[in-house]
């Protein structure tokens, strides 16, 4: 098999320049980009796990950090959701733009934490053209202002023993208009650290892009 192709990307931004890396399998037939947690960054070892089961899967992956190192040290800026979604956005322009995928690819969003109210706002812009968003033991209600609004195809995925977290994805998924799931991983905390809880997370969000970003039948996720 053709290996996946990685290049680290400087990817210059309105107001500031942020890195990232970006993994291209061999006839991507999708992009899936990736937005951290709060505190984390492009090399969070559990999105980087996601990425290369995706890659095996057909897609390409975009993981890249959402602040500057001067813009990480002050706390408030990790939970600033407008300049994490509009980091987002320039990300996404810039990458539809330019010459870094072997032509236009359906992009689809992975918001992990806070990440995922980035996500899920980005998909809410008007025009957004975001085939997909899933979200991993995500902040939906960080978001929750803009979720009627959001029209992609959205997987919440939340550890059944993350208590707190739940109850707010459960009030979240109401608040979707569009297709939307809620798939709860049973025995899993927060960071789906439990043996074999983040291979669950990355096969249902394999299936999820596969089904929405693709058009391609993929097996029913389990949901709640």
């Amino acid at each position: 098999m053709p290996e996946v192709q990685v290049r680290p990307l400087e990817l210059r931004l309105p107001d500031a320049t942020v890195y990232g890396d970006l993994a291209v399998p061999p006839q991507a037939r999708g992009l899936v980009v990736f937005v951290h947690g709060s505190g984390s960054s492009r090399h969070s070892s559990r999105n980087r796990f996601v990425a290369e089961q995706l890659q095996q899967r057909g897609f390409a992956t975009l993981l890249f950090d959402l602040l500057t190192e001067e813009e990480d040290r002050d706390y408030t800026r990790r939970f600033d959701i407008p300049l994490l979604t509009r980091r987002l956005l320039d990300v996404t322009a810039a990458v539809r733009s330019g010459t870094l995928l072997p032509g236009p690819l359906p992009i689809g969003y992975f918001g992990a934490s806070t990440g995922a109210a980035a996500a899920l706002n980005g998909a809410a812009e008007p025009g957004a053209q975001v085939c997909a968003v899933v979200s991993r033991g995500g902040r939906p209600d960080l978001a929750m202002a803009q979720l009627a609004q959001v029209r992609a195809p959205t997987l919440l995925i939340v550890g059944g023993d993350d208590h707190d977290v739940l109850r707010l994805n459960q009030s979240a998924y109401a608040r979707l208009a569009g297709t939307r799931k809620l798939a709860v991983v049973p025995g899993a905390t927060h960071l789906f650290e439990e043996p074999g809880k983040l291979e669950q997370v990355a096969r249902l969000a394999g299936d999820w892009f596969v089904r929405h970003c693709t058009g391609q039948a993929a097996p029913a996720a389990d949901t709640q």
